[in-house]
């Protein structure tokens, strides 16, 4: 069994796209492996992978590697994955199975308040963030994650989204009439994406066009 460090917290119609999507990229993952699958969602929105067969140990792993794994218990001192679940003036909580909170100081992500970091780095709610626990209360985001974060502030701006599956998201651009202002959209969540934008496209332009057609919270990361 493995518990996948990304949820699913949208309701209805979208709700069962969202489990579709989520069972077709898991068969992707491990499809050549000799496996059977089955998905079930937890009270708390986060998908419970059972795992049977020949090659289970490798498909656990495979999974784990791809969207990071929610346990029963973090130890001090490793790195883990949890959701952007809420944010106040002191700081970041994270749903890794439980709170975690990242207190501002131990963001590494340069000057600002929580609420100013969020619009900075265009952090949309539910986002997926690798952080490493202790256990007084002063976690940290990784390494790893503020290295992604200085990242997306390079480069082309992009338009980051939630509560919508990447298919959903690249056809509501190409319905918009969008098709020519997007480079990709990068998967960073089951229903958090990324959309890259070309070198000529202004990310809160974009925002502005297709904000109506997207039920979701969006942001912007300009360069």
């Amino acid at each position: 069994m493995v518990v996948l460090a990304t949820k699913i917290y949208v309701q209805g119609d979208a709700r069962s796209r969202a489990l579709d999507s989520l069972r077709s990229l898991v068969a992707n993952e491990v499809g050549e492996l000799e496996v059977a699958i089955e998905i079930e969602l937890r009270d708390d929105g986060f998908p419970d992978v059972t795992i049977e067969g020949e090659d289970a140990v490798v498909a656990r792993n495979v999974l784990r590697e791809e969207w990071g794994e929610i346990v029963p218990e973090l130890e001090a001192g490793e790195t883990y994955v949890g959701t952007l679940e809420s944010w106040d003036e002191d700081g970041f909580v994270l749903d890794a199975g439980q709170p975690v909170r990242i207190p501002a100081t131990e963001f590494g992500l340069g000057p600002g308040s929580p609420t100013q970091i969020r619009e900075r780095f265009g952090l949309v709610q539910h986002l997926p963030m690798q952080f490493v626990y202790r256990e007084d209360g002063s976690s940290r985001l990784a390494d790893e994650e503020r290295d992604r974060l200085y990242d997306w502030s390079r480069g082309n701006g992009r338009m980051n989204v939630n509560s919508a599956t990447r298919a959903e998201v690249r056809a509501t651009l190409n319905r918009a009439g969008h098709a020519q202002d997007y480079v990709t959209v990068e998967r960073l969540g089951l229903l958090e994406q990324s959309v890259i934008c070309t070198e000529d496209t202004d990310p809160p332009g974009l925002l502005a066009s297709v904000g109506g057609y997207l039920p979701a919270e969006l942001r912007c990361v300009v360069p």
